[in-house]
């Protein structure tokens, strides 16, 4: 059993599960779990590690509509080299100052391998939480940001013998869509974070809103440093649509708020289909150019 099943199968148990974060009286809450054999590559420093690992839940902050208040981590390794924690809370700090939080501490453990659990909280505007089941026929369907960035640094840290591990650290360590969020909370109908691709993205969305998705691959904003790693346009949109974990923001936007909304997104927010009505059984909730887009993206559990 997959991720994606388990939650499935415990969804009758939590139905207010489902979301990149719940929210409990105003506040929203999350968490997630890292480890260093699957989610950072040889080559990654505890500086990028602490990023990222915190960036991830506030990235679940932000797809909420929400402010970013705290987060708190739990640091386990097999032994503690101070150097490699103090590198790992200089991370976390950093990434909670660039969007307005403030890391305010965690927990020590020893375990097999490096692994950190991050959690984030966050607080509801007056525009209340954007959840992924809002989504209408006739919404245009957008994204933040540029794609393919994780992908990018994954290849360049298995070619570190270029001595490019410094850029993909770089890449690696992504600015949370706090404020684009925000200024998407009282336009955006659903909205979730890419964490799984945007392929999966979509997907999600589109069952949780029980609609249709039709998006075109040339809109897609591809991030510039996949062209680099990309051999041909086939591969480049595997690398921006299926990887995961670029941690931008999927929404949909009714049309006429588009222009009006794009402005204010710091990121910049690209348009890349329309939501349309759900398919009848048997059909492709998500095309692409026409053609079933396979829902094929970040999954724990899967091979």
């Amino acid at each position: 059993m997959n991720e994606r099943d388990a939650l499935r199968a415990l969804a009758a148990d939590l139905p207010h599960a489902g979301d990149d974060a719940a929210v409990v009286d105003g506040t929203v809450i999350t968490t997630d779990m890292l480890h260093e054999r699957t989610d950072f590559p040889a080559g990654t420093t505890r500086y990028t590690a602490g990023w990222r690992a915190v960036g991830a839940s506030l990235s679940d902050v932000a797809a909420m509509g929400a402010t970013a208040r705290a987060a708190v981590a739990v640091y386990a390794d097999e032994a503690f080299d101070r150097d490699e924690l103090t590198r790992f809370v200089a991370g976390a700090v950093d990434v909670c100052e660039a969007v307005d939080a403030e890391y305010v501490g965690g927990d020590l453990d020893e375990h097999v391998e490096f692994t950190t659990a991050t959690t984030a909280v966050g607080g509801i505007t007056d525009t209340g939480a954007v959840t992924r089941d809002g989504a209408r026929p006739g919404d245009a369907l957008c994204v933040t940001g540029e794609w393919g960035r994780s992908a990018a640094a994954l290849r360049i840290f298995k070619n570190d013998g270029e001595g490019e591990t410094e850029r993909a650290n770089e890449l690696f360590r992504f600015t949370p869509r706090v404020a684009d969020g925000l200024a998407l909370a009282s336009h955006a109908t659903a909205m979730m974070d890419s964490s799984d691709g945007l392929a999966r993205s979509c997907h999600q969305l589109a069952e949780a809103s029980e609609v249709g998705i039709e998006i075109e691959r040339d809109a897609v904003p591809v991030h510039p440093a996949v062209e680099g790693v990309a051999e041909g346009s086939t591969e480049r949109f595997e690398l921006a649509a299926h990887f995961g974990e670029d941690f931008e923001l999927v929404c949909a936007v009714p049309e006429a708020e588009v222009d009006a909304v794009e402005e204010s997104c710091p990121a910049g927010l690209t348009r890349i289909g329309t939501v349309v009505e759900e398919p009848e059984e048997g059909g492709s909730r998500v095309l692409a150019d026409g053609e079933p887009l396979p829902d094929r993206g970040f999954t724990h559990g899967d091979g």
